[in-house]
């Protein structure tokens, strides 16, 4: 057996970043940038409003106060998207809108509550100031956010809802990005029923392809369901052939004779075995290796293959570990690590195979320090118990038990990586 580090890096080294593609900007969140984004405009372009007001000469306000207002002529309104033809002369002030250009000769903008408008009716012809003012004051100045010419987004930069709004402000409908990958999944198991299907006895239904396909989708991957395999080479081989121009095959599921007996013939025959058993509970029999697929244009290539247990928590345990980390790679990601954070456990748990071990915990913040408590019973047919958890209490190989009060390691399922 190997250690849970040696077999991520042993994955990692087969998982490459995958080609750049052209992305509409909506359906580029949560990709990274393949391209140095400059922009080839001021933003703001002119300078604006940034309130609800009047665009007056600061010295035009010299000595104005609620009980003294400065009255001045009001000459034009100019709402947002418009540009007002008049200039500010002394006496005069002009009506805006946030985000309205500021008038010729204007070099502040007094907000409505501090004038008088509210006690005239309708639109005055002229405005009392209520308060003296500086030049620059409320008004944002071309370029102040974006300079025309300047790098805006880096090569190598994640797409979050900022970024994108940084996109569509500089007028981008679509960016480079590197493209998604595609993850095929294929259960196997002569007990596996779909969905949607009558259950006979001493039959289940096929939960591991929909918790496996909406993990790929939750980290950014596009998962294509394969269906099921039975328990034979043939079905296996023939499910598999129906993803070969995917980027990642993930099978899950053994047979009667052993666990991945016919996963580890396929892999031995369609491709090459990396390892077979990792130092680890739930999820000791995790397979890797690749599996010779098709790529563009019909060329060959090499498909990285986890076979994963089919136990539904080992399934999703070894994917959270393994499977994510590579997809994260495959699309030019940096930080591949879940968040870890030390919490006190407040239950026991033994460690009697000196193996690493991650149960499921609910973890809460109480004055200042996490505290970590088990979903409750702990089998790895228990899909319930990752359903209730919010993080996987990790249990060193060299611990023998953890008893409540200890600090230990928790790897927080929820929580973002980056």
């Amino acid at each position: 057996m190997i250690t849970v580090e040696q077999a991520l890096d042993k994955i990692l080294s087969y998982a490459t970043v995958l080609e750049e593609e052209e992305s509409p900007i909506l359906d580029s969140l949560g990709q990274v940038l393949a391209e140095d984004v400059y922009s080839d405009i001021d933003v703001p372009p002119l300078d604006n409003s940034a309130m609800d007001g009047y665009a007056v000469r600061s010295e035009d306000t010299g000595g104005a106060s609620r009980q003294s207002p400065r009255l001045l002529c009001v000459i034009d309104t100019v709402p947002a998207g418009s540009i007002s033809s008049r200039v500010v002369e002394a006496g005069t002030a002009i009506r805006i809108m946030t985000g309205a250009p500021v008038p010729e000769g204007a070099d502040s903008v007094v907000m409505f509550e501090d004038t008088d408008e509210a006690q005239r009716q309708g639109r005055p012809a002229e405005i009392g100031i209520l308060r003296r003012v500086e030049a620059g004051l409320n008004i944002r100045r071309a370029g102040e956010d974006i300079a025309r010419g300047s790098m805006v987004l880096s090569q190598g930069t994640m797409l979050r809802p900022s970024e994108v709004g940084v996109l569509a402000s500089l007028g981008r409908a679509a960016v480079r990005v590197i493209r998604r990958p595609v993850v095929a999944i294929l259960a196997t198991g002569d007990e596996l029923v779909e969905l949607g299907q009558p259950l006979p006895a001493g039959r289940i239904y096929n939960s591991n392809t929909y918790s496996l396909a909406a993990l790929v989708r939750r980290y950014g991957g596009i998962p294509r369901i394969l269906g099921i395999a039975r328990d034979s080479e043939s079905s296996v081989v023939a499910g598999l052939r129906r993803g070969l121009d995917a980027d990642m095959l993930i099978t899950t599921g053994g047979v009667s004779a052993g666990d991945y007996d016919v996963v580890k013939d396929v892999l031995a025959k369609q491709g090459e075995i990396a390892f077979w058993t990792v130092k680890m509970r739930p999820g000791k029999p995790l397979a890797f290796g690749t599996v010779e697929g098709v790529g563009e244009a019909g060329t060959a290539k090499s498909i990285p293959h986890l076979g994963l247990p089919g136990n539904p928590v080992s399934s999703m345990i070894t994917f959270e570990l393994f499977g994510r980390p590579a997809m994260l790679k495959m699309m030019g990601k940096r930080n591949l690590a879940k968040p870890i954070i030390e919490a006190v456990a407040e239950s026991s748990v033994a460690n009697h195979g000196r193996r690493r071990i991650f149960t499921r915990v609910i973890v809460e913040k109480r004055d200042n320090q996490y505290f970590a408590r088990l979903t409750g019973p702990q089998g790895s047919g228990i899909l319930t118990s990752m359903a209730l958890a919010n993080g996987l209490m990790i249990i060193p190989e060299d611990k023998g038990v953890v008893t409540p009060g200890d600090v230990v390691e928790v790897m927080m399922l929820d929580w973002g990586e980056e």
